[in-house]
């Protein structure tokens, strides 16, 4: 079973941005969101009638792609994950009343199952940025997003608990607000720890 990173943070943070440079400077298996090409995201975007279809496909979806990364030859690299899904965008949703209490019970339960018979991930890679620098680049991005700019700070808070039950020592974290979409800043930084962390 390989090794498995994966790259969160609230949504416009930069997460696609920095898997798509790490893949360009090292042989990484990556799986990313996709949201285009799932079958709910559009239709909970214009019916909140969605919201449990769309979130039990997403952490459906992020179990077959950790599955599939486990497998193989190289490291395994997620934009976002099975864990952001649930504790970021899950709880998210059940905050702001999209997922009823039972609903939001249903996912948790999914979740604890899947994370019974699939280990968490080895390397977080927690991305944050300001409210603002996160508005500006969901304004200027081509994408079916749920989540707004406004919605930035209650995912931050949601990420950020779930890390503090994390060890320490397997987050990497790193302020996105000024990177480029090359993260020419950190991208050697960032492969440093990769690489010591996963020698």
């Amino acid at each position: 079973m390989n090794r498995l990173i994966v790259i969160v943070g609230p949504s416009g943070v930069g997460k696609t941005t920095l898997a798509h440079a790490l893949a360009l400077a090292y042989p990484f298996q990556i799986a990313y969101e996709q949201h285009s090409k799932r079958p709910f995201q559009l239709l909970f975007k214009q019916d909140r009638r969605y919201a449990l279809a769309n979130q039990m496909d997403y952490l459906l979806y992020r179990a077959e792609q950790e599955r599939a990364l486990r497998a193989s030859a190289l490291i395994g690299l997620v934009d976002g994950g099975l864990d952001l899904d649930f504790h970021g965008f899950t709880r998210l949703f059940h905050k702001r009343r999209f997922l009823t209490d039972a609903e939001f019970d249903l996912c948790g339960r999914f979740y604890a199952v899947i994370r019974e018979l699939l280990p968490p991930p080895d390397l977080v890679i927690a991305l944050s940025a300001s409210e603002e620098t996160v508005r500006q680049r969901l304004a200027h991005r081509d994408r079916i997003n749920i989540a707004s700019g406004e919605d930035a700070g209650l995912l931050t808070q949601f990420i950020s608990e779930w890390l503090e039950t994390l060890p320490g020592e397997n987050i990497l974290r790193l302020d996105a607000s000024e990177e480029k979409e090359d993260y020419h800043q950190s991208i050697g930084v960032i492969l440093e720890t990769v690489q010591r962390f996963l020698q």
